[in-house]
């Protein structure tokens, strides 16, 4: 069977390979005749020639003096800045406002004592008075004003590469006007 199988395989194959087909190899012939491969040729490859790259006097592309503007305290930068805010102070003032974020404060009122404005604070069930100079907040908070509708602050923070800055934070007064308890 499987002769049978080989020899009309062969004899099929055999009437394909036929030499009748000039007409078609005339035809190619004269269609490839004006037909020419052209190619261009790759460029020329250079050598390659290595930059040195010179770290000394480029400014650090991650440090906050790159998108900053120069700082009249650039030369306490990496040391706290000058903005240094005094812990020690701090533990000894054990202040109750300094223990809570201002978002938790409210200003619920206004006093003039001896013509010192005062603020009236309260923070959860507490209330206490502060006058300019006092702290209050976590961050090194220090009032520097006291209006009869709003209390200013000066706080200091810490960025990312350890100087602090200023920054001011008002605290308004709230309207206990349309509450209910």
């Amino acid at each position: 069977m499987k002769r049978i199988l080989l020899v009309a395989l062969c004899g099929v194959l055999a009437g394909c390979g036929d030499g009748d087909h000039e007409d078609l190899k005339q035809w190619m012939a004269e269609n490839s005749r004006d037909m020419r491969g052209n190619v261009p040729k790759l460029p020329e490859v250079k050598p390659y020639e290595p930059v040195p790259y010179e770290v000394d006097g480029i400014v650090d592309p991650y440090k906050s003096s790159k998108i900053e503007p120069d700082s009249k305290y650039k030369q306490l930068a990496g040391k706290g800045g000058a903005f240094q805010p005094d812990f020690e102070a701090r533990e000894i003032r054990n202040s109750l406002l300094e223990k809570y974020p201002i978002e938790s404060l409210k200003m619920i009122g206004y006093l003039n004592v001896n013509k010192r404005p005062m603020a009236v604070i309260q923070v959860d069930d507490k209330v206490k008075q502060v006058k300019v100079g006092d702290y209050m907040g976590l961050d090194f908070g220090m009032v520097t004003q006291v209006s009869d509708n709003e209390l200013q602050l000066r706080e200091l923070i810490q960025d990312s590469a350890g100087d602090w800055t200023e920054r001011k934070s008002s605290l308004y007064l709230q309207s206990t006007e349309g509450s209910k308890k």
